[in-house]
């Protein structure tokens, strides 16, 4: 192994002089430069590196508000999202009140109907056929002003539960619990999801009231850290700091979770529940419990969950992978409307907007993904939501940024957010079709001066050869998971590798496996895999023949599949000597 980017000062290889060569590499190209930053890191502590949970603004106040209302009996109302960190958060606040004994209920607003956040048509609806007192929302409100004051004005206090940024003005709630929502909040980490607040919420809530503990035992409250961790995994928030303790704790509750829910999701799609990973959390369930919103009713997912039934259980989970299995044909067949225009178009820009009234926004962002991929480009794809406006999806695809470039073309769109690699906007009707001029205009403007670096070694993490890939070899790597944003997985370039052999499979031929050697054909063989096979590495694929010389990027992982060498590389991009 050799670091590409070696960050090793003697400095830092004394301070980090317990770790191997390549962890320490590892560590430090990811800022953790102490032995302690280090430990905290790779030894996350249920005990010792929680955060509390009164640091965060308004906590102390929603804690005691939450507390009288469940011991009082008043009515209580968990208004949340109906997206994969919205669900997890409103199941965790439902088993917890439930465990307390508390006089509640849950609201999901339908995705098409209501659409995103609070609204006053609900709150009425709640405020005139049950005696609410209390509103709880959970990844949601931070920007719903109106809404809020309507709850005011019909006696509801509202606890808002968000992690999302604010606008220009907080909404007048009883408190506002969010570690993004002030610039002086004090809080230390602000990379939570709605469901990490949440549970902290459960966590000041039993601080501050120690006679639900008679309901509530002392430790109860870290078996909903499987929600937690579903949630964090899910939002793609940033897998540091808290998130990365929240996740680890997360997965290791979902291995063992006696939900009866999650068992029947994951037989239904042969996921070995003892041995979840980050990559099954995020390929298989939350895809399935974001499916219950985009092609039917989020309450599916919810009900999945929270029940204790086997039947019902069952029938839910048939239910959702039925709703999925619909999400990735609709998806299909409008990436396959998106490849036919382009075709006809010919003509390829530097950034793709392309969109239909009929699109269902709620899968836009995963045909931007396939066609981003695919053409190495920022996408961006509109449709209609409901009959309000128009919504859409954006992708990356190579090396823009995107909230960049939309702040660079922001005339064009009604609002927008995002971050490096993705995003999503809504656009006026009437300024829909100049999307693909503006934003091709304001990218020509930020690539001015700028040097694309492509080589591959500035991509990887370090150079191996297949000798090294072994089971040790990925014990080290494997130290630094769970993987996922700002946590990447490790990516390593193997130079002048020899390709042995070629196949496809898959029902269409539509998956690459590559069996590899080092160039002097000495060292062992290893396998290579890539799914889907599009963009630079279907190009790459086409040229391949038994013999051919090439360099790659890959990530190192298990094969659980196979009976001989438990370890394979992951393929993600290959270039002909």
């Amino acid at each position: 192994m050799f670091p590409l980017h070696d960050p090793l000062t003697v400095e830092l290889r004394t301070e980090l002089k317990s770790h191997d060569e390549l962890t320490a590499s590892l560590l430090s190209r990811r800022g953790i430069l102490t032995k302690e930053d280090a430990e905290k890191f790779l030894n996350p502590s249920y005990d010792t590196h929680l955060y509390d949970p009164f640091l965060m603004i308004d906590m102390k106040k929603a804690a005691e508000r939450f507390a009288s209302a469940i011991l009082s009996g008043e009515k209580i109302v968990i208004w949340s999202d109906y997206d994969c960190d919205g669900i997890p958060g409103g199941v965790l606040l439902h088993d917890f009140l439930a465990k307390a004994g508390a006089n509640f209920e849950n609201y999901i607003p339908h995705r098409h109907d209501e659409g995103y956040g609070m609204n006053v048509g609900g709150i009425e609806k709640l405020a005139k056929e049950s005696d609410v007192k209390l509103i709880v929302t959970v990844d949601s409100g931070i920007t719903d002003v109106a809404p809020v004051a309507r709850a005011k004005e019909l006696g509801i206090d509202v606890i808002i539960i968000d992690h999302h940024l604010p606008g220009e003005k907080l909404p007048d709630a009883f408190a506002v619990v969010n570690p993004n929502a002030r610039a002086d909040e004090t809080y230390p980490f602000h990379g939570l999801c709605g469901s990490g607040v949440a549970w902290k919420l459960v966590c000041a809530t039993l601080a501050i009231a120690p006679t639900l503990r008679e309901k509530v035992p002392v430790g109860w409250e870290k078996w909903l850290l499987d929600m937690v961790g579903l949630a964090t995994i899910a939002d793609m928030v940033p897998l540091t700091d808290e998130n990365r303790l929240l996740a680890t704790y997360g997965l290791k509750v979902m291995r063992k979770s006696p939900r009866i829910g999650l068992q029947k999701l994951c037989r239904g799609m042969r996921v070995e529940q003892r041995t979840i990973t980050e990559d099954d959390v995020g390929f298989m369930i939350a895809p399935r419990v974001n499916a219950a919103s985009r092609m039917g009713d989020a309450r599916d997912a919810f009900r999945l969950f929270t029940t204790t039934d086997e039947s019902e259980a069952d029938a839910l989970s048939k239910k959702m992978e039925k709703a999925n299995r619909q999400r990735k044909a609709e998806a299909g067949a409008i990436t396959r409307a998106v490849h036919t225009r382009l075709k006809e178009r010919g003509e390829m820009r530097s950034v793709i907007a392309l969109g239909d009234p009929q699109w269902r926004p709620a899968l836009l962002g995963l045909v931007a993904n396939t066609i981003a991929d695919e053409y190495e480009r920022p996408v961006f794809l509109w449709g209609r939501e409901g009959n309000i406006r128009l919504k859409g999806s954006v992708r990356s695809g190579g090396a823009t940024h995107i909230l960049e470039l939309m702040r660079a073309a922001e005339k064009a769109f009604v609002e927008f957010g995002g971050h490096a690699a993705a995003g999503g906007f809504a656009v006026h009707d009437t300024e829909v079709f100049f999307l693909e001029d503006r934003l091709v205009e304001a990218h020509t403007k930020i690539l001015a001066g700028k040097t694309i670096a492509d080589e591959l070694s500035m991509r990887a993490d370090a150079y191996i050869t297949p000798e090294e890939a072994t089971t040790s070899f990925l014990l080290k790597v494997e130290k630094l998971a769970p993987f996922g944003q700002q946590n990447a997985k490790p990516v390593f370039l193997l130079r002048e590798i020899i390709v042995r052999e070629i196949s496809r499979f898959g029902k269409g031929e539509e998956h690459l496996k590559l069996k590899i050697t080092s160039i002097d054909g000495t060292g062992r063989s290893i396998e290579a895999v890539t799914f889907f096979v599009k963009g630079s590495i279907a190009r790459a694929a086409e040229k391949l023949s038994a013999g051919s010389r090439v360099n790659l990027l890959a990530h190192l992982e298990r094969d659980t599949f196979s009976r001989g060498n438990p370890v394979r590389l992951r393929l993600l991009d290959i270039r002909l000597i």
